[in-house]
């Protein structure tokens, strides 16, 4: 299994704000914490990203750079919101053992 592919299409996704796809993603039991939400639970995870999709017109992810460790990856984000802001984020992502995600811890700065 390739975690960085998918870590790859998870991001891309996201940019499509292509919830769909997003939640066919996530493990049933799936986490998300990040610097102004937290959530546990696949429905209740995707309810935050349909949030966040619906406060922007447009959200792009550039990934700068993919860490790897056993089934995590650590990747340095820059995002650009509406085509003009631009945030610094690391996400944390596990996936388990089918490839699905478990959890996304999200850090800005």
């Amino acid at each position: 299994m390739d975690i960085k592919s998918i870590c790859l299409e998870y991001f891309y996704n996201f940019s499509l704000k292509d919830i769909d796809s997003l939640s066919k993603m996530f493990a049933s039991g799936c986490q998300l914490h990040d610097w102004e939400n937290s959530a546990v639970g696949k429905e209740d995870v995707v309810a935050i990203y349909e949030k966040i999709f619906n406060s922007v017109d447009t959200i792009a992810v550039t990934p700068r750079a993919l860490y790897q460790d056993s089934n995590t990856i650590i990747a340095e984000l820059l995002i650009t919101i509406n085509g003009k802001e631009q945030i610094l984020v690391t996400d944390i992502i596990t996936f388990n053992e089918t490839g699905k995600i478990i959890s996304v811890r999200a850090y800005k700065g």
